[in-house]
């Protein structure tokens, strides 16, 4: 792939992280901001991924497969949080 592709995409997910910030900040529910917190670490992620091959830093990749780790643990406890939250909601 030429530097005009990794270009495109890099700026394609910019976008995309741009987005995921705006949802976080205005909400309007937890979910929406938890959910969006999510897609802006695996956007992240392929940020990470889309530099290493554009860059060839094959190091990374290893960043990223941390940050992927990273967010599995964070979706595991913001949901068990969203699922407190709903609790005392109904409550």
């Amino acid at each position: 792939m030429n530097f005009l592709g990794f270009f495109i995409f890099a700026i394609a997910l910019g976008v995309n992280l741009l987005l995921g910030l705006t949802r976080v900040a205005l909400g309007p529910t937890f979910v929406d901001r938890m959910l969006a917190a999510q897609l802006m670490g695996t956007t992240a992620i392929g940020l990470l991924l889309l530099s290493s091959q554009a860059l060839d830093r094959p190091y990374l990749v290893d960043i990223a497969l941390v940050f992927g780790l990273l967010d599995a643990v964070a979706a595991v406890a913001s949901s068990r949080f969203g699922e407190r939250v709903a609790k005392e909601v109904v409550e």
